[in-house]
């Protein structure tokens, strides 16, 4: 068995951080899709404004400088507000932002915005005619969100999320420039220590592929389930 000059088990460990890291950011970015997406489409001008300049802003900046803005921004604001406290109160606090929140907080936010545009886009593609029966079968706002809308959205939105997932999941080599000790930053340094990049890169762009792969699965069978019901109308027609 490899055990790659001793960095097998730290290997080991970054590949779950890793996968830790992309699945709680993926929760993060739908939530946050989901909800600039609805404030587009929720007739509001300001709420409409403010999804808009989110989704404008995020996409224009390079992920790796929004990384950086975002964590060594959001440790100086925290240490501004800690140093007010101390000034007006007395009270002597230091809060560290941690690597692993930091990391999930902003590829959260900025995938969040390539969540919204792909939800929002799914969201107009449903027809409006299932809504109005819906309704008309006596169905409260939520219950045709939730057994109607929603579902029939998801339908549109699975191709365009399942890309937004892939790539943030190969996003995540971007939390080793903040310290987080995922599998890119093991093998950097184990590749420092060794001169052997080959021995500890190749290892880490397979497991990233294998989780591409499983990612893949998955996505083919929401994708079934959601069509359940229309490839079957589609031969009747």
């Amino acid at each position: 068995m490899i055990d790659f000059q001793g960095y097998g088990p730290r290997l080991l460990e970054g590949a779950l951080l890793t996968f830790e890291l992309a699945v709680l950011s993926l929760v993060v970015a739908l939530l946050l899709g989901l909800i600039a997406a609805s404030a587009r489409l929720s007739g509001s001008r300001m709420a409409g404004w403010l999804s808009m300049t989110y989704t404008t802003l995020v996409r224009g900046v390079p992920d790796l400088v929004m990384m950086m803005l975002v964590f060594y921004g959001g440790q100086i604001g925290v240490n501004m507000i800690t140093d007010q406290l101390y000034d007006a109160f007395d009270i002597d606090i230091f809060i560290n932002i941690n690597p692993f929140i930091a990391g999930v907080a902003t590829l959260g936010f900025i995938y969040g915005a390539y969540m919204a545009e792909t939800i929002r886009g799914a969201f107009l593609a449903v027809d409006e005619g299932q809504m109005e029966a819906a309704r008309a079968y006596g169905m409260s706002p939520w219950l045709v969100f939730r057994r109607v809308r929603f579902p029939l959205m998801m339908r549109h939105a699975l191709p365009g999320l399942g890309n937004n997932w892939l790539v943030l999941l190969k996003s995540t080599a971007l939390v080793s420039i903040i310290g987080l000790t995922d599998m890119v930053l093991v093998a950097d340094r184990a590749t420092k220590a060794t001169h052997e990049p080959f021995l500890f890169m190749v290892p880490v762009a397979i497991g990233y592929l294998a989780m591409s792969s499983v990612s893949e699965v998955v996505m083919l069978w929401l994708r079934k389930r959601y069509d359940t019901g229309f490839e079957t109308r589609g031969q009747d027609a």
